[in-house]
């Protein structure tokens, strides 16, 4: 069973159960990533009362060609490792995808595994350059640019996203895509 669930509303027994499984999932799972996956609705794969799949999506903001746009950024995508590749990273996302019309876009950064699933439904790569507005001013990502993948949220976004031009996100700790 897949469930939405905003931070505010799991409780701090379910909270744990997401944080273990994120930390068996990811070689490394620190704070700032943690805090990077609350705020937001999580999406939750319970098989038999055990949870086995989690994602979630965060409000960020944006900056495409001098355009402020809502962007629903998803974060800690992550399948026990006993349980991948039968399909629940997809009920993950296809949770998480269903709230896209809230947003101008769907956004998330992408590691060289994980490309091909965000490809075959649908993401598209974004192709300029990255950067952070910080509170420096813009400073470019370089190291992100070729991993970030965007799906069209608000249907009058999907013909305005030009997937060549700057793209800059807020700034915050750690890892800023």
């Amino acid at each position: 069973m897949t469930t939405l669930a905003p931070t505010a509303r799991l409780g701090t027994q379910p909270l744990l159960e997401v944080r273990k499984l994120l930390e068996r999932a990811f070689d490394e799972f620190g704070e700032e990533d943690w805090d990077h996956t609350l705020g937001g609705l999580h999406a939750l794969v319970r098989l038999d009362g055990v949870l086995v799949a989690h994602g979630a999506v965060v409000m960020r903001r944006v900056l495409v060609d001098g355009r402020t746009l809502r962007c629903g950024y998803v974060e800690s995508v992550a399948v026990c490792p006993t349980r991948q590749r039968r399909g629940l990273g997809g009920r993950v996302m296809e949770a998480l995808e269903s709230l896209a019309e809230g947003y101008d876009l769907l956004a998330l950064s992408a590691s060289d595994a994980g490309a091909a699933l965000y490809r075959q439904r649908g993401w598209r790569l974004w192709r300029g350059p990255s950067s952070s507005m910080t509170p420096q001013g813009l400073v470019a990502t370089p190291e992100d640019d070729g991993g970030i993948y965007v799906l069209a949220g608000r249907p009058h976004q999907r013909s305005r996203l030009d997937l060549d031009a700057p793209i800059a996100c807020d700034w915050r700790e750690g890892d800023v895509w």
